[in-house]
This record gives structure tokens, C-alpha cells and sequence, in this order.
């Protein structure tokens, strides 16, 4: 039976990060003074990485499309998907998901991250919220009384 060696992805140093960004395209905003955080963007799609305690890069906010001019957050409803800002919610099209993965899939080679399976599948939801069970996360001193909880 042969004997297979595990996938390695490289891991990249900050500096390296940056370089393999610059070299795909990516647009790379400075930190203000003082500060550490580098905003990423490309094709209407942003994130924040920045230094971590080893030396090499880490996701510091989570890939965004920008809807409005604004990282909009996506929300996974059970029957659809949807994009909100802190103005606006819309419907996510298959070209906005589409977007969102391939710079996440990016961000994460040129950061030396692994990419999950099921993220390969598509994009993933910073939060979901199904329409069938409302109030389910909330502590249960902030859950409505339900009629047979009477």
C-alpha cells in the first residue's frame, strides 16, 4: 500500500503574504500610524489580516462584499442567503457568492491557510438564522413565553 504524505500548505510570513497579494492583484491599504491592520480588497470583496504573535499573517476580519460602499456580513436564512450592512439587507446573487469565494480561497493561499472542504464547497455564512426558529439562541430569561409555557 503506498504510503501518501500529508498535504502541506506553505506558511507565509507576513512580509511573503503581502508580496503574493501585491503579485495577484489585491489592493492593500496601510495601517493608520500606530495601528497593525491592513484591509485587503479585490473584485468588490474586502478583509483585514494582520500581524499575528508568530510572525505570520491572520485573518483579523472576515471576507466581505462590499454592498453600498460597505463590508456587508452574509446571512444564512435556510431558504436564502442575504448580504447586510448596518443600513441594508439584500438578496446575495450567485455572482456576489461567487465573488466572496474565490477571494476567500485567495485570501487563504496567500495566507497559508487550509482550505476546508466544506468551504470548498461554497461560500460560508458568518451567521445563520433560520426563519423557523426564531428567538432559539437567546438566553432563556430573554425567550418569549411560548402559549403552552403559560
Amino acid at each position: 500500500m503506498p504510503n501518501f504524505a500529508p498535504l502541506k500548505n506553505p506558511v507565509r510570513t507576513f512580509e511573503k503574504a503581502l508580496h503574493w497579494l501585491a503579485d495577484h492583484d489585491f489592493e492593500i491599504t496601510e495601517p493608520i500610524p500606530g495601528g497593525d491592520i491592513y484591509r485587503i480588497a479585490k473584485d468588490q470583496c474586502v478583509a483585514e489580516i494582520q500581524v499575528a504573535k508568530d510572525g505570520n499573517a491572520r485573518i483579523s476580519a472576515f471576507p466581505a462584499v462590499v454592498i453600498a460602499g460597505e463590508p456587508a456580513t452574509l446571512l444564512d436564512r435556510g431558504f436564502q442567503k442575504f448580504f447586510q450592512t448596518s443600513k441594508l439587507e439584500v438578496a446575495a446573487t450567485a455572482d456576489h457568492l461567487e465573488r466572496l469565494h474565490r477571494f476567500s480561497e485567495e485570501l487563504k493561499e496567500a495566507l497559508g491557510y487550509t482550505s476546508l472542504y466544506n468551504e470548498g464547497l461554497g461560500s460560508v455564512s458568518g451567521s445563520y438564522r433560520y426563519d423557523r426558529v426564531v428567538s432559539r439562541d437567546l438566553p432563556d430569561a430573554d425567550r418569549p413565553i411560548r402559549p403552552w409555557q403559560k
